[in-house]
């Protein structure tokens, strides 16, 4: 008795199968070839018609995100205009120009046995990218992918489903100009949780899953899949105000890394202050934010410092507001008693993203860069610099938040793997 296949999975097995066989012509094509199918991808981006077909789908996406009720950080991540497609070009432009991983050698040295051995970078193979309300990942991933030989298979979120068609169609038609195959991007409109399930378990052509976006998809991608998961999880980041802080320098990152663009995962969540300087400066910086529209929720501590003073815009944390991105105009604050405290309260409380501290000590400084545990470590930096384009990688696949195969923001070399090459002169053994 033969087992009953659906009609989904046959579906989902037809399409993985596509687009294996894309990635293995993919791989074999020159890095002039990729690089000019990315230049040509920005080119497109600029044309005016193109423009107007993208926006047009874009308006449709973020009317019906209006009429839903949708946050401001949300509708954020939804929107694009004429200046965030021109950016968009620029970094697809930007990946062009970078230097092409695939087929690089590293590590080349001789053996006593006589032998060469290296490591070659080479494609991972087959990408299924699961992302939500960001319609530029449909680029970036897509730019990136073909850059490095990879074929991808793009599942984006009904909120930008519109969107997401309207930059398919504009790849696709890329890659025919170019004479690449057309499988190598292939996107799926956004069907029934069953159809994403039937793809994650097409673990014979499908060579990783990328899953970007909030803490249920991920969860729910990790619990189905019989691929490899690369998990892009939620950013919790923090910046820690140490006791040797220039209190304006901190100040000034605060307010950038939460007000600048509160809807991203690189904005912070959570304030950490130490105890030493609690005092002047828990309520200079709550009168700061909440001048700036920000809702501080404060542990008790943070609290007692407020004494004396009204801010419409505080209230007590709860335990769990600590572990939660708000990705809004909201954040939380706890003052520590010092380091070991600070440490501890960012194992506790922190999602692997990105932890920044102020600090005027460079001992102090070291030991958080050693002993934090995130993809991101800064001192004296914004959180919001923890982004592909921002540390030299052109664009970004997402910001990998688990160690294996990549930790952090995922460039180029990151969507590569690395074999053994080994050359000989008749060597036996």
């Amino acid at each position: 008795m033969t087992d009953f296949v659906s009609e989904e999975s046959l579906i989902a097995r037809n399409l993985a199968n596509r687009a294996k066989a894309a990635s293995t012509s993919l791989s074999r094509t020159s890095s002039a070839a990729r690089t000019a199918a990315l230049q040509k991808i920005a080119m497109e981006l600029l044309v005016h018609g193109q423009q107007k077909k993208i926006l047009e789908a874009n308006q449709l996406d973020c009317s019906a995100a209006v009429a839903a009720g949708v946050g401001s950080a949300l509708l954020d991540r939804l929107r694009l205009d004429e200046k965030r497609l021109a950016s968009l070009a620029d970094s697809v432009a930007e990946l062009a120009q970078m230097p092409d991983p695939v087929g690089s050698i590293e590590d080349l040295a001789f053996r006593p046995s006589g032998l060469q051995v290296g490591r070659m970078l080479v494609p991972l193979g087959v990408v299924l990218m699961i992302y939500e309300s960001r319609p530029n990942v449909t680029i970036d991933a897509a730019a990136l992918c073909l850059k490095t030989g990879n074929s991808v298979i793009l599942r984006g979120g009904k909120e930008a489903r519109n969107s997401n068609r309207a930059f398919a169609s504009l790849l696709r038609s890329v890659l025919e100009q170019v004479n690449l195959p057309e499988d190598s991007v292939q996107f799926v409109e956004p069907p029934e949780h069953s159809f994403l399930h039937a793809l994650l378990k097409q673990q014979g052509s499908i060579d990783v899953a990328i899953p970007r976006g909030g803490e249920k998809l991920i969860r729910s991608v990790m619990e189905h899949s019989r691929i490899p998961v690369i998990q892009h999880f939620k950013g919790v980041c923090h910046v820690y105000v140490e006791k040797s802080a220039d209190l304006k320098m901190a100040e000034n990152i605060i307010i950038n890394a939460k007000t600048s663009r509160p809807g991203v995962c690189n904005a912070l969540e959570g304030i950490v202050v130490d105890e030493a300087v609690a005092a002047d400066f828990v309520p200079s910086i709550v009168a700061t934010l909440t001048a700036r529209g920000v809702e501080v929720r404060a542990c008790a501590r943070a609290i007692k410092h407020l004494d004396g003073h009204s801010f419409a815009g505080v209230k007590a944390a709860s335990d769990d507001d600590f572990d939660r991105e708000f990705l809004n105009l909201t954040c939380t604050l706890a003052v520590v008693s010092g380091m070991d405290e600070a440490l501890q309260f960012l194992d506790r409380h922190g999602s692997k993203h990105t932890e920044s501290i102020i600090t005027q000590n460079y001992e102090s400084g070291l030991r958080f860069l050693r002993e934090v545990d995130a993809s991101c470590v800064l001192v004296n930096a914004s959180t919001r610099f923890n982004d592909g384009g921002e540390l030299g990688l052109g664009a970004e696949l997402g910001i990998s938040t688990s160690k294996l195969h990549a930790y952090g923001p995922m460039g180029l070399r990151e969507l590569c793997a690395r074999k053994f090459v080994v050359f000989g002169h008749g060597e036996v053994r």
